[in-house]
């Protein structure tokens, strides 16, 4: 049993959730470990709460679903044997627990529980895109060896990128991320429209020495310019003109791919801002700024 006192960090969470019947769901062992308390005392009080725990809060596994997480998880390997199928509960169901639980620890716990699956919904409509063109994996049970290692490898996959998604506050390493594979997988040229840069924008071009860059912005300043000067010295030049007809920012990516984004690169998850991809050939949007 954990120490009650220890706050289980969101990353192990994440790797406790499960996907049955078409549901994230967490096993309740892995529950009542997080709670400081044993399977069964988790499993009888909500038994004397039954009516807070309809079946989309809570069900047991049928033999074939306990199987199935005995076969691709190590830790439950006891339960092979086991007479009686563990018990799933949504996320629903997990704030329910909070209410029959009421100790400190089960408070701690479930706000931890909230914030993974919070992120757990994030990273699944981030890589949207990705999972609709895996025609033949079924996203309702992710269960198998096979679908979890075809997944990771269309991850891994830089040619296959959203088309759209919203990087939440906070999540300033996540945008930078994106955004410098972005850059990383130009083979040619990159075309930025973005009426505020400075040093850090730059910086972000130094990922990729093999391509031209443009950059149009409204304001050239003296230390934009001076910023620019240092940075030509010692990567690949970077080519700014000045620029005030746009007012949202533009990423175009060998003349054949835009993405639009509702911040500055320069300001990349400081605050809530989407993307998204546009399914037109780039040659038009270049002509005007000519």
């Amino acid at each position: 049993m954990k120490d009650k006192n220890k706050i289980v960090p969101v990353e192990n969470i994440k790797s406790m959730i499960f996907s049955f019947r078409g549901l994230q769901v967490m096993i309740d062992r892995d529950l009542a470990e997080l709670y400081g308390v044993g399977t069964k005392v988790l499993n009888q009080a909500v038994k004397r709460n039954i009516e807070r725990f309809p079946n989309d809060f809570r069900f047991q596994l049928t033999d074939y679903e306990k199987h199935k997480l005995v076969t691709n998880c190590d830790r439950f390997r006891k339960l092979k044997h086991s007479s009686v199928n563990p018990y799933a509960f949504t996320e629903q169901g997990v704030a329910m627990l909070s209410t029959v639980l009421r100790s400190e620890t089960a408070i701690r716990a479930s706000i931890q529980i909230m914030r993974a699956f919070v992120e757990l919904k994030k990273f699944i409509s981030t890589n949207a895109a990705i999972f609709q063109r895996l025609e033949n994996v079924e996203m309702k049970q992710i269960a198998t060896d096979e679908k979890i290692e075809r997944i990771f490898k269309a991850l891994e996959n830089n040619n296959l990128k959203p088309k759209q998604g919203i990087f939440y506050n906070g999540q300033i390493f996540d945008a930078y991320k994106f955004i410098t594979e972005l850059i990383k997988g130009a083979k040619k040229s990159i075309v930025l429209i973005d009426n505020y840069i400075d040093e850090t924008v730059l910086t972000l071009f130094s990922k990729n020495q093999k391509v031209d860059v443009k950059i149009y912005t409204k304001n050239v300043t003296k230390q934009l310019k001076l910023d620019l000067e240092k940075y030509n010295a010692q990567y690949k030049s970077i080519e700014i003109k000045k620029f005030n007809q746009a007012h949202d920012r533009f990423l175009i990516i060998d003349n054949k791919e835009v993405y639009h984004f509702g911040a500055s690169l320069k300001d990349l998850g400081k605050k809530w801002f989407g993307f998204s991809k546009f399914d037109m050939e780039a040659i038009e949007l270049l002509t005007k700024l000519e």
